[in-house]
Formats: C-alpha cells, structure tokens, sequence
C-alpha cells in the first residue's frame, strides 16, 4: 500500500494536467467529456484519469497542426530556431529528469535506473536531432540534355506527422518521433499510449514553457481504436509514424491509403542471439540475459531465441537461468528494483498465456514460468529448453521476460542462418564469437534491420533502427529519421 500511495503522491506532484490534453497551446478537456483510468503496473491500483480522446478531438488536433504547418508561426520559424528550440527542450528535460524518470517508473511499472537511462535517451535526440534542422540540403547535378540547365534538388517538410507511441518505453518514443518531425519543420500531432499516458503529457507541460508556435506540437490521449485510427485515416495527415505490434501496424498501413499517407512503422520482433562456441561464453550468457530480461523483456528487439553451439549449450542456459533467477523483482520505485511488473492486466494475461502453451507443448521450464507474487502485473524471468520451432513460444513475439534456448550442431553458417531467419520478423540479432570474420559473415547472412557483435541492445541517436520483412518500414534515428519527414523536390531551369 505504501508504494500505491508513494506513486499517488508522486504523481499530484509531478503533473500539472493528468485530465486534459494539450491542443494549439491549451490544455483542453476531450470534447465529450470522457476520461480513463490509468493504472499502476505495480498494484493493479487506479492511479489518475485521463482525457479520452476520440475523432473529435483528432480533428480539432489536426486542424490546429494544418494551420500552424500551411502558414501559421510555426511555417515562419527558421531552421536554425527550430534547433534551439529543440535544445531548449533537451535542456529542460535535462533539468526535470528525474522528475520525468520517476513519473515513468509510476506509470509504465520499470526499474528506476532503466527510466533515468530513456531519458538520458531522449535528451540526446532532442540534441541530436537538433542539429540536423541546419543540415538538411539538397544537390546540384548536371543533366544529360543537349542544352544548359541548372538542376537541383531541395528537401521540404512533409506536413502534418501522426504520431502513435507504444506503451513500453513511452517518453523515448516520443522523442524518436518528435524530435525528428521538427526538425524537419513538419508539425505534429502526437498519441500517447493508453496504457502510459503521463509523461508524454508532462513532456507537453515542456513544449509549452519552451514557447513553441500554437500547433506545431500537439498531444492526444485516447485508446487506439478510437483516437488513433481516426488519425492513421485523416485525410489532412501526410504522415504516420508508428510504433507497436505487426497486428496494428497492417491496420494502419490499410487506414493510411485513403491519402496515401507516408508511413513509418517499427514494429515487432523476436530477435535471435546466437552464441558460438569460441564465443566469450560468461559475457554472452550475460548479454543474452540482458537482452531479453531488459525493461520486462518488453523490448521490440528482445533477444527472446537464444541458438548456442551443442557443446556449450548446458553451460550458457544454466547461466542464463542462474541469472534470472538472481534478478530482483519488485516494484520499479524501490532503488534496488531490477525488474518491475508487466504494464497492464492484458499483458500480464498474454504472457500467462504463453506459460500455458509451452506447458501444453511440453517445453522444459529451466527456470521461471509463473507469476510472481499475488499483487500487481509482476512475473517470473523465465527460459524454456526442449522447444522447437512449431511451438507458440518461439515463433510469437511473447513481449514479456521469456526466452527459449536451442541447440545447433555445427559451424554451417548458412545453416546458422536459415534457422536465425526462420521467422515472419526481421527487427534485431546478435552474434557472439571471438573469430570476427565469421561473426562479420553472419552478419550478412541474418536478415535483420540490427545485427550486434558481442552485444546486444546497444542504441544510439545516430545509429538507424527500423526492421526487415513484417518488423516494418523505414528507420528511426540518424539522418534516416529526418528522411523519414522530408519530401524531395528536383528544379530544373532552363538556361
């Protein structure tokens, strides 16, 4: 009871307008009235209400980000403003982190040490990707034509961005897509998840200090079948960015061609770690840990199918296990947590789903497999041997702090590598070996939009992030993300 009434506490503190949105500069009611409770992972508790957006309100949101775009301020304002206000917001956050971790911790249920780490994260795309608004050029060339012209080509703003975050690392994503849309010059119209709704609306209270134009950025709270199709479908939206599962992601792909909006969709994964024999074998079981029990394992690029050599595999998976079972789960505002809940009820039932299907598999349990505790969305790291490919395990994306672990007999990296792609997604990967050629070799032969050596979920504000086959289009991140945002126009003058 006394972490629900510390998030409680916590929370009357840190956010000024957990009821009402933020549109065209004001904070607003949703037009019919409606809330929604949000709830703390850790307790099951209902821990505030906030707006229920709905069309209506994404229609005033959008009208308010076309007007701002199509000649309002926000069209006026230069390149190289548009970047100290990005750094402007880069730097308040910096001055409210830990306001902002906690908040993230109260709302999503994470470790405290994780969130402080997302909003260093998104710090450093503000910054990042303010620098980018002074750099984005076009070329000059020379035509083939048997008279002289001048030919050139610009990069202009697309327009109005829709913006849908997931709920697993809330202020991040947010700041993936913000950050880049602005720079660009685009305006925005951002959804926060229903599930994680606050720290997007205490990162609005920073866009309002920082003084941005009306409209340029706003933020919608709502569920996605209401607030969010309305906004993959809106015929005055030129763009949608995307995060979330492959489910959702054809939804919005088949919402967004009535205009035919530009898309960017990141989206699920169930990334493979494959471990050689020659490999640093104690840091490859600790990076296999990591990257699969990091954040609940709820991460699109969870190295949730762990392949190790035959000869090493009783090792590695008896480390991996050792590992999990040493993880100390507990509610995400208590220091020494390294693990906290599951964000939602939904949640914590899919993955209890899950356990059920690999017992009905008969999957092997090495540790784990079970709730943890009788309160709150908690569950236990797990990994299961004795699986194969058909199961629900290892072909779903479980999107909770499970993994499976296989053998493989031989060096055949193309045999390697047919059971690493065996799969419908393509997001993440990592490799562990000390011989650098054959991990450079399998690094060509993995289809996946991230490949990691002797490591695993290394992100970075330059470094591209997107998936191959249904993991999604496009990248976030480095100069791909401002691509991501921008139109390129060719002129051609007759000379």
């Amino acid at each position: 009871m006394a972490t629900l009434e510390r998030s409680h506490d916590e929370k009357q503190k840190l956010l000024k307008h957990a009821g009402r949105m933020f549109i065209n500069n004001k904070w607003v009611d949703a037009v019919s009235g409606r809330t929604f409770d949000v709830f703390d992972p850790a307790t099951g508790e209902v821990l505030t209400k906030v707006a229920e957006g709905d069309k209506a309100d994404v229609d005033i949101a959008v009208a308010a980000a076309r007007a701002a775009f199509d000649g309002g301020a926000w069209s006026r304002v230069s390149p190289a403003e548009r970047g100290r206000l990005l750094w402007k917001v880069a730097d308040l956050l910096e001055r409210d982190a830990e306001a902002f971790a906690r908040l993230e911790t109260i709302d999503n249920g994470k470790p405290l040490s994780m969130s402080r780490g997302d909003v260093g994260l998104a710090i450093d795309m503000f910054r990042y990707m303010g620098g980018w608004a002074t750099k984005i050029v076009g070329e000059t060339m020379e035509l083939s034509v048997g008279f002289p012209h001048h030919s050139y080509t610009s990069r202009e703003p697309v327009g109005v961005a829709a913006q849908i975050v997931p709920w697993n690392f809330p202020l991040l994503m947010a700041a993936w897509k913000i950050a880049p849309a602005l720079a660009a010059g685009c305006s925005v119209v951002l959804k926060s998840a229903e599930q994680t709704p606050l720290t997007a609306l205490k990162l609005a209270e920073i866009f309002e200090e920082v003084g941005f134009p009306a409209g340029a950025v706003n933020f919608l709270s709502g569920f996605g079948e209401t607030a969010g199709a309305a906004l993959a479908a809106h015929p005055y939206v030129d763009k949608v960015a995307f995060t979330g599962s492959t489910e959702v992601g054809k939804l919005i792909a088949k919402a967004a061609t009535g205009n035919l909006k530009r898309l960017t969709l990141e989206l699920g994964g169930k990334s493979p770690v494959i471990i050689f024999p020659d490999a640093d074998l104690d840091a490859a079981a600790q990076g296999a840990a990591a990257g699969i029990f990091y954040n609940q394992g709820q991460v699109c690029c969870a190295g949730s199918r762990v392949y190790v050599h035959e000869s090493a595999f009783d090792r590695v998976v008896a480390d991996i296990s050792d590992r999990a079972d040493a993880i100390k789960v507990r509610p995400g505002l208590d220091e020494d947590s390294e693990m906290g809940p599951l964000v939602s009820d939904e949640q914590l039932s899919r993955v209890m789903g899950f356990f059920d299907s690999g017992r009905e598999d008969g999957a092997r349990v090495v540790t784990g497999g079970g709730r943890h505790g009788d309160k709150g969305y908690f569950v236990k790291p797990t990994v299961y041997a004795d699986t194969n490919r058909d199961m629900r395990l290892v072909r779903e994306e479980i999107f909770g702090p499970v993994i499976v672990a296989e053998p493989f007999g031989d060096d055949d990296l193309d045999r390697i590598a047919a059971i690493a792609n065996d799969t419908e997604y393509g997001l993440a990967s990592s490799v562990w070996s000390r011989d650098i050629s054959k991990a450079l070799m399998m690094t060509k032969k993995i289809k996946a939009g991230t490949v990691w050596v002797n490591c695993h979920n290394v992100f970075d504000s330059n470094l591209p992030f997107g998936g191959f086959k249904q993991s999604g289009w496009g990248r976030e991140m480095g100069h791909y993300a401002i691509e991501n945002y921008t139109e390129v126009k060719s002129v051609t003058i007759k000379l």
